[in-house]
């Protein structure tokens, strides 16, 4: 959600033609967010530690793409391991 406010206001034919890339698989509020924009690819670095909303967001036609790069999985362990208050807040424990 933070990109696509970032990439400020562009004409939704802009997004209906993007590839978002996401280190971790997308929680529900960013897959509403993807869907809503119309965004066709999904490129997911790592589902290990949490598997998002993939099988909703295939059943809205929307390509997702799992590579689990060994690397993704590691920041993420590291982030978890540093901050599990955050983690734990961000994924709703």
């Amino acid at each position: 959600m933070d990109a696509l406010e970032n990439a400020g206001r562009l004409p939704a034919v802009i997004y209906r033609e993007c590839t978002i890339y996401t280190i971790l698989s997308p929680c529900s509020m960013c897959s509403g967010a993807i869907a809503l924009y119309e965004i066709p690819k999904v490129i997911i670095g790592e589902n290990t530690t949490f598997t998002g909303e993939e099988d909703w967001l295939r059943s809205k036609g929307i390509i997702v793409d799992v590579v689990n790069d060994e690397e993704c999985i590691g920041m993420m362990a590291q982030f978890i391991k540093e901050h599990p208050e955050l983690w734990n807040e961000d994924i709703g424990i």
